[in-house]
């Protein structure tokens, strides 16, 4: 039988000889990431097994990631619990909380690679498909299965084929092809699918940009965003890891439920509007909406990629007196090479301001919180409601570009004239 890149994965990870969409199998994974979670809900689960060990402390990847540094003596006891958890049973890969956000960290070790099966305790764990392996989110009590077993229970998916031609216009990045996709499909068009991306147009996007994309699915309900394998990922992997990989391939014949088709030049800038990551607009609708704040960073668009483009954009510029930007890398090895290439300079002279490597205002807990009825315009996944402060705050989600581009004006700006 003929298979799509999801189902030869789950099937090689199983035993059995073949699968179909639709049916429930189970899994052996190769690695699981955990995050503060694990100092939340995951190891009060894991005491009601009442098992006194992990099935394999090698291949658990812990990383405090959230709320780093603590902000609030709550999160300091979740990580004091975190770290009495990773020591008990012996973490191998205990990354600690000065390394930046998991979903960067994880592949810039060589985490993931080509033909993995990974989860993860936040639901952007799909963001690793771009490595051409599968991995998604799950929950504390699936967490807590994986620690004891080592396997899991999957459905099988069916598959939409997202083909991609031509190349991104000026202007126009991954994060607006992604809201573009999740508008059309809209946020539960691709519930429990697996979205795998073909075409050429895959040559001309970045593992930056790769992973925006796959960091996103999740907004459009996919379990699963793969991307097929080429050279720029060869030369990532070369510099990342020396251990064996395979890359996988869909069969010639394989069957998906949809095919989608994109021609990557004909992508504009778009925003989604409040509240919700599939409420999409031209930028040219909403522009002029006043901001009081733009973030550029989190694991959807603080990479180097990201930076550059909105370095290109403030240069010279000021923030206006009316706004306040701020810039996190996703990782400290992002910091060091923005500091390295004189982007952070260009940021601060811009009258950003720039924070440690953290999920920071993404998650709304502990910095660039949102006052009463404020307006933020972000790079980040996701605009709900109290989502980064207060309920009556409103958040547009939007690319790096468009964010850095409206920090300038104080209102949302097309980018295109800034460059």
């Amino acid at each position: 039988m003929s298979n799509t890149i999801a189902e030869k994965i789950l099937l090689d990870h199983s035993n059995l000889k073949d699968v179909i969409p639709g049916q429930f199998i189970e899994c052996e994974i190769d690695l699981i990431m955990v995050h503060e979670q694990l100092g939340g809900r995951i190891h009060k689960e894991y005491e009601k097994l009442e098992i006194d060990y992990v099935w394999d402390p090698n291949k658990i990847f812990f990383i405090l990631d959230h709320w780093v540094p603590a902000p609030t003596i709550s999160a300091a006891e979740m990580h004091q619990d975190c770290r009495t958890f990773a020591k008990k049973y012996k973490f191998i890969h205990n990354i600690g909380m000065n390394k930046g956000i998991c979903h960067q960290v994880l592949p810039e070790m060589g985490f993931s690679r080509p033909g993995m099966l990974i989860v993860g305790s936040d639901s952007h764990t799909t963001t690793y498909g771009a490595f051409n392996c599968l991995s998604t989110g799950i929950g504390a009590t699936d967490v807590s299965v994986v620690f004891a077993t080592g396997n899991l229970w999957f459905k099988v998916p069916e598959s939409f084929k997202i083909i991609l031609e031509g190349l991104l216009n000026k202007g126009t990045m991954s994060k607006d092809f992604i809201l573009q996709l999740i508008g059309d499909l809209t946020t539960k068009g691709a519930i429990y699918k697996s979205l795998e991306f073909h075409g050429d147009g895959i040559k001309g996007l970045s593992i930056d940009g790769r992973m925006t994309i796959t960091n996103m699915v999740v907004e459009a309900g996919a379990k699963f965003g793969v991307f097929l394998p080429d050279d720029r990922l060869t030369k990532w992997l070369k510099e990342r890891t020396s251990t064996p990989y395979k890359y996988v391939y869909p069969d010639e014949g394989a069957v998906y439920e949809k095919e989608f088709n994109y021609h990557l030049s004909e992508i504009t800038p778009v925003v989604a509007k409040p509240s919700s990551p599939g409420n999409i607009a031209q930028v040219e609708e909403v522009e002029g909406v006043e901001i009081d704040q733009a973030f550029i960073g989190s694991c959807t668009n603080g990479r180097m990629e990201d930076f550059r483009m909105a370095a290109k954009i403030l240069k010279g510029n000021k923030i206006n007196s009316k706004t306040r930007l701020i810039i996190i890398p996703a990782s400290m090895e992002i910091y060091r090479e923005a500091l390295k290439e004189g982007l952070i300079e260009i940021f601060l002279n811009a009258g950003a301001i720039v924070g440690n490597s953290t999920c920071g205002p993404c998650v709304g807990g502990h910095m660039g919180v949102l006052g009463p009825d404020e307006i933020c315009i972000s790079s980040s996944n996701r605009n709900f409601v109290g989502r980064m402060g207060a309920p009556s705050a409103q958040i547009y989600l939007a690319s790096p570009a468009t964010v850095a581009a409206s920090s300038i004006n104080g209102k949302i700006t097309d980018p295109r004239g800034l460059l």
